[in-house]
């Protein structure tokens, strides 16, 4: 337990220094509301209608497919990099990872989750 005395301090003290950094900014920082700040920003054009109800099951879909490929496709960049060490076992591992990404992407392809109809 000793060996993580230092991972527990700094995390309290980044969790501190974020508190620190959201207490100040509300208490001290300016509070000017108006219509005009109240309003949606859409890339600084007029918003064509305000939000309102809920949005389609696609989009948190796509959302979450994007997330799910996204972390799976960090797991390239260290065997990418030490891809000379690990030897052919890192291969083969490597070649049943992406099997396995790529039957998830095919099954969701299959379902239609990547389709936007």
């Amino acid at each position: 337990m000793e060996s993580y005395f230092g991972i527990f301090v700094m995390f309290f003290m980044a969790g501190g220094v974020a508190w620190l950094f959201i207490a100040l900014s509300e208490n001290l920082g300016p509070k000017k509301p108006n219509p005009i700040k109240d309003q949606p920003f859409e890339c600084g054009k007029t918003p064509f209608e305000l939000p309102q109800g809920r949005h389609g099951v696609k989009f948190y879909l796509a959302g979450m497919l994007f997330v799910i490929f996204d972390i799976e496709m960090i797991f390239f960049f260290p065997w990418a990099v030490l891809y000379r060490k690990l030897g052919v076992f890192g291969f083969l591992e490597m070649a049943a990872f992406m099997l396995m990404l790529g039957l998830g992407f095919a099954y969701a392809w299959r379902k239609g989750a990547l389709a936007w109809k």
